[in-house]
């Protein structure tokens, strides 16, 4: 038989009813929630006033009208006191004789979450033994016979005492192994150093903040916990703690440079708490809302002005052209010409500081690194000369991250171009690009150039300032430093032992796994059709196969789950990837691959008409594709 709620109440309260002691249970708001029928007939209450949601000043109203209290002059007053001394309940022991003689022990206790249980004992017969022994025992002092009785009174007293402190005891652990749990449940490291700056109390949260470090660490010394180069940089702050203030503060750890809060506040006892979390992203989205509104500002500042200057330079660029069509001697004409050449460059200026300060907000995607950084190797070789070489080091895990492609792309190229003129004629150029721990990407632009003076690398990143002369606007480094920032990043400059560096500092994000599904590939050469079919199942699809245009248009009419298309241009039989392309693009994505060469007419139509996939290509290129189609 099923074990009901209702079933077991009934058997709590015949459980209660058969236990020889009246109980009753009131909760915060003085209202019953439990009594046993001793209760009732102990006190010869009425229905009303044991039925749960009874109010506690109907019952000591009750009582006291049928004086259970003795004699009561205002009988309103006193059951005002009664209630206020139950919303202030304090753990009591006490006897109490009735009206009627009875003698009863009252035993109360708090609970946890307000209101209280109180137990009511008939002593009666124990107290009538105390007085028969009193006197039937002539032989015994008054005082021996007094101090039993005292004793027997204490002890009772002591017993309810001993429940009480039990009781206490429970709800204390079950306090202490809800707060131990808490802590554990806290993404940070929360933990108690005593005096001598031993840890005495720790969850085991301080490997998941700082990496490396132990997590069982209680006993530990806090420099042999955190090591010798953190311990250096936390040490003036924990000193200050024991000193008796509060200290808030942040540093980078070394291992993953990570951002890490610590707060150190003084017990009160000479002790330390401990709080540490890991701040990192949070650092990472401060700076780039610091670098937003920046640019703001920016924009308020220089629009009006750029909007003056603009029509300024119209008129100057007006009033030349005219100058330009009077007879004027070849001196005067070179001097127009030199002017409306300055001009035409400050509208070009003008045209980057709204490049700089207009709405350039990131748009981050899967991003394929390895294919970004080629591409960049080929779009920057033609424009460097015969004797500059550029190296692309990329030691990146092989998967797809969240970045804005077209402004990173840009800023690489911005700095080989930099790092171009910074070689002259002969030098190389090398763009690495490696992972620190789990927190960042690093992207340097080295050069073997004559490096960075002082003055630049004080003042580069300032707009306007220029090395070059007449030749630089002194806003590309500017602008690679607000793309980095804009993505919560950070740029530095130095000069290495062969020339000069630029290091790029961004968030490591890998892009999301690609979402499950079903996947029809359609590729007739079975060898890349099994390559490809691999792919798939490691980014998580499901996939099924065919090889020519009909079988895979029978496939979709008879399966309405498929999410995706991964077709070659060049099929089995008579039709291609773009016929099945033109009857399914309106109902699922597609997307095409091919080793047909750029000129061929085919590999031509397809890029106007869906993503084409250039055969050989990785693993986190197809990723990256699927991805974009599904955003």
């Amino acid at each position: 038989m099923e074990i009901t709620e209702h079933h077991i109440k009934e058997m709590t309260t015949a459980g209660l009813n058969l236990i020889g002691q009246a109980l009753s249970i009131y909760d915060s708001e003085l209202r019953l929630v439990v009594s046993n029928r001793p209760f009732q007939v102990m006190f010869s209450l009425p229905d009303e006033l044991v039925q749960p949601g009874a109010l506690f000043r109907d019952t000591i109203q009750f009582l006291a009208s049928r004086g259970e209290y003795g004699a009561t002059e205002d009988v309103e007053d006193m059951v005002e006191q009664r209630v206020k001394q139950a919303l202030a309940f304090e753990p009591h022991y006490m006897e109490r004789v009735r009206a009627d003689g009875q003698v009863i022990s009252v035993e109360g206790a708090p609970l946890p979450k307000g209101g209280w249980v109180a137990v009511y004992t008939d002593i009666t017969n124990t107290k009538q033994a105390e007085a028969l022994l009193r006197a039937r025992s002539e032989e015994l002092s008054d005082q021996l016979l007094t101090r039993a009785e005292e004793l027997s009174a204490a002890n009772r007293k002591l017993a309810a005492t001993n429940a009480a402190l039990e009781e206490a005891k429970r709800q204390l652990t079950e306090i202490e192994a809800r707060t131990r749990m808490t802590t554990e449940m806290m993404p940070a490291h929360i933990a108690h150093l005593d005096r001598h700056g031993r840890y005495d109390y720790s969850n085991r949260r301080l490997s998941s903040v700082l990496p490396g470090r132990p997590s069982d660490i209680l006993g530990m010394h806090i420099s042999q916990a955190l090591g010798s180069t953190a311990f250096t940089r936390v040490e003036p702050h924990l000193q200050t703690a024991y000193g008796g203030e509060t200290s808030v503060f942040e540093f980078t750890e070394d291992q993953d440079s990570r951002r890490i809060r610590v707060s150190f506040t003084p017990d009160g006892d000479g002790g330390v708490y401990v709080m540490s979390v890991d701040i990192t992203e949070e650092t990472q989205a401060r700076v780039a809302l610091q670098q937003t509104r920046r640019r703001e500002m920016a924009a308020q500042m220089t629009s009006g002005l750029a909007h003056d200057f603009s029509n300024l330079l119209t008129i100057i660029l007006g009033m030349q052209s005219r100058l330009k069509k009077m007879d004027l001697s070849e001196d005067a004409r070179e001097l127009v010409a030199a002017t409306q050449q300055t001009a035409r460059r400050g509208g070009q200026l003008l045209n980057r500081i709204a490049d700089m300060t207009g709405n350039r907000t990131p748009q981050p995607k899967a991003t394929d690194m390895r294919g970004l950084l080629e591409d960049l190797r080929i779009l920057a070789s033609p424009s460097l000369p015969r004797g500059v070489g550029l190296s692309v080091v990329n030691t990146l895990p092989d998967e797809a991250m969240m970045l804005d492609p077209g402004m990173m792309q840009d800023a690489l190229l911005n700095l080989v171009l930099n790092a171009r003129d910074a070689c002259g004629g002969f030098g190389q150029i090398t763009i690495s690009a490696h992972r620190i721990g789990a927190i960042w990407i690093e992207i340097s632009v080295s050069d073997t150039g004559s490096g960075f003076s002082d003055d630049a690398l004080e003042k580069a990143m300032n707009p306007f300032f220029t090395t070059k002369g007449s030749k630089g606007s002194g806003l590309g480094l500017p602008m690679v430093y607000d793309t980095v920032k804009l993505a919560g990043g950070d740029l530095s400059l130095r000069n290495t032992p062969s020339g000069a560096s630029v290091i790029l500092r961004l968030p490591y994000r890998p892009a999301p796994s690609a979402h499950d599904g079903l996947v029809l590939l359609v590729e007739d050469n079975d060898e890349l059709r099994g390559q490809f079919r691999d792919m798939l199942v490691d980014l998580g699809f499901t996939v099924i196969e065919a090889t020519s245009c009909d079988e895979a248009l029978a496939l979709t009419a008879d399966i309405k789950n498929i999410t995706l298309v991964l077709s070659d241009i060049r099929l089995e039989g008579q039709g291609t990837g773009l016929d099945l392309l033109t009857k399914l693009r309106s109902v699922l994505p597609c997307i095409l691959m091919t080793s047909l060469p750029y000129s061929d007419p085919l590999h031509r139509q397809a890029l106007t008409l869906a993503p084409v996939l250039r055969k050989p290509f990785t693993k986190a290129q197809l990723s990256a594709l699927i991805r974009s189609e599904a955003a």
